[in-house]
């Protein structure tokens, strides 16, 4: 373990990331709400925590290595969840405890979309940016932004993307170098913001709210600067461009990059894990409304709009609200919860076990089922014409059963914790899976709910984000030997 890159890699970042606290600052000081001592406090605590960590090594020239790459993402997300807790607790407007603070800041950068917070339509405009901004950032993820800046800096960043981007294939690359990789995921994802705020804004949102449901959209966070959520608008338009927005978020973004470089619309429906997830989003969406119509709780209007909404906002783990669906009838609300764990499709901003690992899970069950059949036929499993490895299937159910063994476990802690069954259990299905809303007592927030699960649920949300492996390969005593 090479401890003096690690400190140097993670001092830059810290720096970098301290940087992002001057927007709502600016924000504060444009609207004149009282919150810039908050964000200016916060700035220069991170900045100089930053810059302590890398002065002292900041002549080291090494390379990260995986294993250095595992253990500054993990390091980095958690202290990222600290230190983004800062202008939570600095600012008089929120009144949060230390365990609020840093559970919303960890919702945020993990875009998960659960708040402990009540009364968003009376905090200044600088706090609401904040938690927007702070959901964007942790869309992209950081890191990968970071990459595009550390070799300049004489520091490799495969490793750290290795260890942050999401997906059960961790090695392909879009370009040949690293660096362009990150530029073009880059602006991709500011390209797709900007035409979602542009959208909002002339379906009616100020300019102010239609960059942050911008923000959260393309980042499939579900925050939003209002209590009443998309509900607030009143707007069929508002609701359909947040659907295609979802949807597209939702997508793998080396598909998003093909499409731009090929100018064709051809590879998402060629692609068959993008296939697939349209399928589910249909489905999906046919079972929602027609329930929703035929038990008279909507019209036929209102039925498919807030409908096929709610579908998607949960199946994307985005999390925004037109209504309550955990008070739906009979199976609707347990049935939009278990597309919520299948997410969105590998390599987008989605959360979840992911659409690639569940299609490849049922080709494998498919496979098994042929075996029994005919025992010595060679079955391979492919995704369009390719041929799996073994390997990437083996991987894929590992991540499965760590992914069920970690729910489990922290599914039971909730509950000695006093939570009841299903709070407990949506709880930690939304948080594992970035999702945000649950069911029960976290329907509509999580202020309520004891400090102890909080913080498992915090744990939970970087568990998610870091997509198990990264987190829980910390732990292994292997992973410290030399």
């Amino acid at each position: 373990m090479h401890f003096a890159i690690i400190f140097r890699v993670f001092g830059i970042l810290l720096m970098l990331f301290s940087i992002t606290l001057l927007p709502p600052a600016l924000v504060s000081l444009l609207y004149k709400d009282g919150a810039i001592n908050a964000f200016i406090i916060s700035f220069i605590i991170i900045l100089v925590a930053g810059l302590s960590i890398w002065l002292p090594v900041y002549n080291n020239k090494q390379d990260l290595r995986t294993r250095d790459g595992f253990l500054v993402t993990a390091l980095f997300w958690a202290v990222l969840g600290l230190a983004g807790s800062l202008p939570f607790i600095l600012s008089d407007s929120t009144q949060l405890t230390f365990v609020d603070a840093v559970f919303e800041s960890i919702s945020g950068l993990t875009t998960t979309g659960a708040t402990v917070i009540v009364g968003l339509d009376e905090l200044p405009q600088s706090i609401l940016f904040y938690r927007q901004q702070l959901q964007w950032l942790g869309g992209i993820g950081i890191i990968v932004i970071a990459v595009a800046i550390l070799p300049m800096l004489g520091i490799g960043g495969m490793q750290l993307y290795r260890a942050e981007t999401p997906g059960p294939v961790k090695d392909s690359k879009l370009t040949p170098r690293i660096t362009q990789t990150a530029k073009a995921l880059f602006f991709i994802y500011l390209s797709l913001t900007a035409a979602c705020a542009l959208s909002y804004w002339l379906a009616g949102m100020t300019l102010f709210d239609a960059v942050g449901h911008a923000f959260s959209t393309v980042a499939i966070g579900g925050f939003s600067t209002h209590d009443e959520s998309m509900a607030f608008f009143d707007n069929p338009t508002i609701l359909i461009i947040g659907i295609i927005f979802m949807v597209l978020s939702g997508i793998n973004f080396a598909l998003h990059f093909v499409a731009w470089r090929s100018r064709s619309l051809l590879h998402f429906f060629k692609d068959p894990e993008c296939k697939f997830y349209f399928w589910c989003i249909f489905i999906g969406i046919v079972i929602t409304v027609s329930y929703l119509y035929a038990t008279n709780i909507y019209s036929f209007e209102e039925s498919f709009l807030f409908g096929s909404f709610e579908l998607v906002s949960i199946l994307t783990t985005t999390g925004f609200g037109v209504a309550d669906y955990s008070q739906w009838p009979t199976f609707l609300p347990f049935m939009l919860f278990m597309f919520a764990l299948m997410g969105g499709c590998g390599g987008s901003t989605a959360g979840g076990i992911k659409v690639m690992r569940v299609m490849l899970i049922c080709k494998q069950g498919i496979r098994e089922i042929y075996r029994l059949i005919h025992p010595n036929a060679i079955i391979p499993v492919k995704v369009g014409n390719k041929p799996v490895p073994d390997r990437v299937i083996e991987a894929v159910w590992g991540f499965f059963a760590a992914y069920v063994i970690s729910f489990m476990i922290m599914f039971l802690i909730l509950l000695a914790t006093g939570l009841d069954f299903l709070t407990a259990f949506s709880a930690m299905g939304a948080c594992i899976n970035n999702l945000g809303p649950g069911m029960g007592d976290v329907a509509a927030h999580y202020g309520n709910i004891n400090t102890t699960a909080k913080w498992v649920l915090c744990f939970a949300m970087l568990l998610g984000r870091l997509e198990v492996f990264t987190l829980l390969v910390l732990l292994t005593p292997a992973f410290w030997r030399r």
